[in-house]
């Protein structure tokens, strides 16, 4: 296992885990939203450890349609989850009492505060998450993450970051709701636009993957290229979609006087 992947993993563990048990002993006001926030770390800290410390992370050396995989669980299921916990107020929570201002105050600072309200702009967070997930797969880049395990962690890294920066975007207060519709109808065409050119291509793209030959499962480099393009347009298009339903079934939801 990479420490550099395990290491991170673990510290946003034990640092949720201490601070939900002080909140819980501080006052017993609000333990229903903080066990909501609790069920949604836990899943998507699973999932995201499924992700990239599993045999499905080795699988996905071997084959693009696991590597697929492993991308999907971050980005559709893990970020969200994690977005939904909250989880940034109760992990300071878990580092010692005389460092939490000091944390707490760099949220203050005008560069912390106007880069994060940016970055978590509807348009920013889709058009960077967009950008994450075409140039990666770029056969360069993507050929270059396959090759070394620095680029590969930097891959993940980039994908899990902007998808969080976009789920956090699409359920912010501050996101009109038609907008947020949009967008994430836009990311469903986006994403879906790549997996279908992966899917529809008559070779495969990545040398990393050509020269294995047959994926884990018998699938020839093209077959399994394909079905990795599938996974890419259908789930994720549907992901987003329907996302995009409930944002939609909230905008239309008659108001009683």
């Amino acid at each position: 296992m990479d420490p550099s992947i395990t290491g991170p993993l673990l510290i946003a563990l034990v640092l949720f885990a201490l601070g939900a048990d002080r909140l819980s002993r501080r006052s017993t006001r609000g333990h229903g939203a903080l066990r909501s926030r609790i069920r949604f770390f836990v899943a998507g800290w699973l999932i995201l450890a499924v992700a990239l410390v599993s045999p499905l992370h080795q699988a996905g050396e071997r084959s693009f349609a696991a590597h697929m995989f492993e991308h999907e669980l971050i980005m559709l299921a893990a970020a969200p989850l994690l977005v939904l916990a909250e989880p940034l107020a109760v992990m300071l929570w878990g580092v010692p009492a005389e460092a939490r201002p000091v944390i707490g105050g760099w949220s203050h600072f005008s560069v912390v505060r106007r880069s994060w309200l940016f970055l978590t702009k509807p348009v920013t967070a889709t058009l960077l998450q967009a950008a994450s997930l075409w140039l990666w797969h770029a056969p360069a880049l993507f050929d270059l993450a396959l090759a070394s395990e620095g680029w590969h962690a930097a891959q993940h890294l980039s994908f899990l970051v902007s998808a969080l920066l976009f789920w956090t975007a699409m359920t912010s207060r501050r996101t009109a709701e038609p907008v947020a519709a949009l967008c994430l109808v836009a990311t469903s065409i986006v994403s879906g636009a790549l997996g279908a050119l992966m899917a529809f291509a008559t070779s495969p793209w990545y040398e990393g993957y050509a020269r294995l030959g047959l994926a884990p499962f018998g699938l020839t480099p093209a077959e399994d290229q394909e079905l990795a393009g599938l996974l890419m347009w259908v789930p994720g298009g549907l992901v987003h979609a329907a996302a995009a339903l409930l944002v939609m079934r909230r905008l239309l939801r008659p108001v009683h006087g």
